[in-house]
């Protein structure tokens, strides 16, 4: 009797192993990410103010492009690893293709759309006139990259599909770098201003493309998988991806809401919640790198017709979300007289921010079972009950968000419709683990 807990235990290192193999990379990778924009702030920002202003609206204007498509990822992660699951690695692959394809014709759908509506998108912003023509001149030219990074997406997707986060790693981290030094070198050394700046990105961008592209390509080759686009496969992708789009339309529009409310209280509570937000995201990534090890660990547990290993590592991952969310509250909560300081000197701004934090901070448990359990959904393929999920989130926040104006709940009230935003989430996610029925078993769902 005295022996029986050492078999659960193993179980659990094996999952705790598997996490960490993939959930540190791709934290490292997610991390690389928005220094792309660092950079460019940086470099372009010795040019002038008006120059750093339209590089702020044209770089808002490509996130929010670039990131309503994140389901590329999503929904291509969660199929190669099902494929990867059953065996079928040559199948898994041309999985990743059809998404590849996908980015390619939304990557160029895009394109047409930006570069002749770029002054009006501008104008939407309500730039000023110094920094319209800098916003529209960076705006064009970045939008040349945008297939890249569409591809960028699927790709990244193929290979977390396939439980390689390291790859995304090095790619990210060569991209930062090289972006960097095609900036520095196309603005100061060719002298080509804001302009050098877009294009320097937009190569790098490129770049990163071709390797992800040859790293595919080298699998396929390897397996036999074809490389040619294929119109059912491509429909499917699209398909498997739109339930996704709406998750994440519905998630921008929240927070969307959630700023254009803090901007009606003052120039104070919006600065305020500027900072907020942006730790907010930040911590976000921590969680994501989880969800990420959650997206490829579930579905390839469930390609293998493993169900109840798909629950116990569901089980495992919440644990660790969880433990992550408490880590994160309490650094929050310790490091807030060294943080707020970095982003203002102005005491009303710092007076407003403080129970914001808190509340950032105290959400962070419940946001760590909202982000594992989002990964493991997505992982299962279960993206139309996410996009369900998330439009009922999206009815009950906004009512409560646009009241806080109107019953004068200042900053504070805000964040507490956000950590409300997060109850919500919490408990439709839970209610669908719980309920087993995202445990469909199979090489496609």
């Amino acid at each position: 009797m005295t022996q029986a807990p050492a078999p659960a235990k193993a179980p659990r290192r094996r999952h705790d192993r598997e996490i960490l193999a993939l959930a540190v990379p791709a934290f490292g990778a997610l991390v690389a990410e928005p220094l792309f924009v660092m950079a460019d702030s940086a470099i372009v920002g010795h040019l002038g103010t008006a120059q750093l202003a339209g590089l702020g609206i044209a770089s808002a204007l490509l996130t929010t492009a670039v990131s309503v498509f994140v389901f590329l990822a999503y929904a291509t992660t969660a199929a190669v690893a099902r494929r990867v699951g059953s065996g079928d690695l040559p199948a898994a692959i041309r999985q990743g293709m059809d998404g590849i394809w996908l980015a390619l014709l939304l990557g160029a759908a895009v394109i047409i759309a930006v570069l002749p509506g770029a002054p009006s998108l501008v104008d939407l912003f309500g730039a000023s006139d110094t920094a319209a023509p800098y916003a529209t001149t960076y705006l064009r030219i970045s939008a040349l990259g945008i297939p890249a990074m569409l591809v960028v997406l699927a790709a990244t997707g193929v290979l977390r599909g396939l439980q390689d986060t390291r790859t995304p790693l090095y790619v990210a981290v060569g991209g930062f770098i090289a972006n960097g030094a095609l900036n520095a070198a196309l603005v100061y050394g060719a002298d080509l201003g804001i302009a050098g700046s877009a294009w320097g990105t937009v190569i790098a961008q490129w770049a990163m493309a071709v390797v992800y592209l040859a790293v595919v390509v080298r699998g396929a080759r390897r397996h036999g998988a074809s490389l040619r686009p294929d119109a059912v496969g491509i429909r499917a992708s699209a398909q498997a991806g739109a339930p996704l789009l709406v998750r994440t339309l519905s998630l921008r529009a929240i927070l969307m809401i959630a700023t254009a409310v803090a901007a009606r209280l003052g120039d104070d509570d919006i600065a305020a919640h500027q900072i907020a937000l942006g730790l907010w995201s930040l911590l976000a990534f921590a969680l994501d790198a989880i969800a990420i090890a959650g997206q490829a660990i579930i579905g390839r547990y469930l390609g293998a017709d493993d169900a109840q290993g798909a629950r116990d590592v569901c089980r495992r991952m919440v644990e660790w979300g969880i433990a992550v969310g408490v880590a994160l509250g309490l650094l929050v909560v310790v490091a807030r007289p060294l943080f707020l300081p970095l982003f203002t000197s102005d005491q009303a701004v710092k007076d407003a921010a403080l129970p914001a934090l808190l509340l950032v901070a105290l959400s962070q448990p419940l946001c760590g079972i909202v982000f594992v359990l989002d990964g493991v959904l997505m992982g299962a393929g279960d993206g139309p009950y996410l996009a369900w999920a998330m439009v009922a989130t999206l009815a009950v926040f906004t009512p409560v968000a646009l009241l806080v104006p109107v019953l004068g709940g200042g900053l504070t009230a805000v964040w507490g419709a956000m950590t409300l935003m997060m109850t919500v989430r919490m408990v439709t996610l839970w209610l669908r683990a719980r309920s087993g029925r995202w445990v469909i078993t199979g090489a496609a769902r």
